[in-house]
């Protein structure tokens, strides 16, 4: 097997970044990067460019940001590369031209155990739905998304209070120690992929903004799990209705803590000694961190004293 392969790397956010940047530690060959063409955000329509892409520059490695991955000329510019090796982590989906055109084929990582939690929200969706565990997986690309056959795999426990940002966090930097054992593994020529188990998996669709507003009918765990499966983007929200006017206000929940006491209906809150609760299926729950719309993110014990939450109760769906 041919060592020291020509890898092109392929990704766009943080996430990435971690494992382009295992691979440069590793003493890597990376000879180009694809990402996402540069973008414009913000109030002043500035230019915005990827994570990967300002990474890679530093670094000095060539950068190809096709709005079109069919078109013959990126197809061309890519060839030039004479790439052994395509890496992907977080990126679109790959037209079989792209990811079947080096020697060695083209691996990706996905963050979680696959077969399950296929799709684009895994780390969400593993704690909305109370697992114990996560972890990342590299597969080798084939036509249907998620399903190549498995190279390596690595876990991580999911612990009790854990959040999408600090699962995020850990498995980004685990990712970026399997791609480059997942790079050894390959040009060794010790790789032995396996078709991944036919079982019934779960799923990790897209999330939209329904998926993640709170139903205070709704028992508190499955409550507090979403409220950390969203934190802290895309962000858990509610409706807060003052009981008066009916005048709805948005509010983004960061973090929230169970409490086995004092039982309020669903949706309706309760000011104690400075702290906030509001009412589920079964328990309570005390907010913790949130932001009301227009407003900055801030503690309860911020808000309270401008704010008279006595007067509202949250919306029920």
């Amino acid at each position: 097997m041919k060592k020291d392969l020509r890898i092109i790397f392929i990704g766009t956010p943080d996430f990435a970044v971690e494992s382009l940047k295992s691979l440069l530690e590793a003493g890597k060959n990376v000879v180009a990067v694809i990402t996402a063409p540069d973008r414009k955000a913000g109030r002043g329509q500035k230019i915005n460019e990827s994570a990967v892409k300002k990474y890679a520059t530093a670094k000095g490695i060539p950068v190809l940001q096709p709005t079109n991955l069919k078109k013959e000329h990126f197809l061309e510019e890519l060839k030039s590369f004479q790439a052994d090796l395509q890496i992907v982590v977080a990126f679109r989906m790959l037209p079989e031209l792209v990811w079947n055109m080096p020697q060695h084929g083209t691996f990706n990582l996905h963050a979680s155990l696959l077969p399950n939690y296929r799709g684009a929200a895994p780390i969400n969706w593993a704690i909305i739905n109370g697992e114990e565990e996560s972890g990342v997986t590299t597969f080798f690309l084939k036509h249907k998304i998620d399903t190549g056959d498995l190279i390596l795999q690595e876990r991580v426990k999911i612990i009790s209070d854990e959040t999408a940002g600090s699962l995020h966090d850990k498995l980004m930097y685990l990712g970026g120690e399997l791609v480059v054992k997942t790079v050894d593994l390959i040009e060794s020529g010790a790789v032995h992929p396996t078709p991944q188990p036919e079982s019934e998996s779960k799923e990790a669709p897209k999330i939209f903004k329904n998926d993640f507003r709170v139903d205070w009918n709704k028992s508190a765990i499955e409550i507090d799990r979403l409220v950390r499966g969203m934190s802290p983007f895309p962000t858990a929200w509610s409706l807060l209705k003052n009981n008066k006017d009916e005048k709805e206000t948005n509010v983004k929940l960061f973090s929230i803590e169970i409490v086995e006491e004092d039982h309020l209906a669903p949706g309706n809150i309760a000011l104690v000694d400075k702290e906030l609760f509001v009412g589920t299926k079964d328990f309570n729950v005390k907010l913790i961190d949130i932001q009301l719309e227009g407003k900055k993110r801030m503690s309860i014990k911020e808000l309270i004293n401008g704010f008279n939450f006595e007067e509202y109760s949250f919306s029920k769906i």
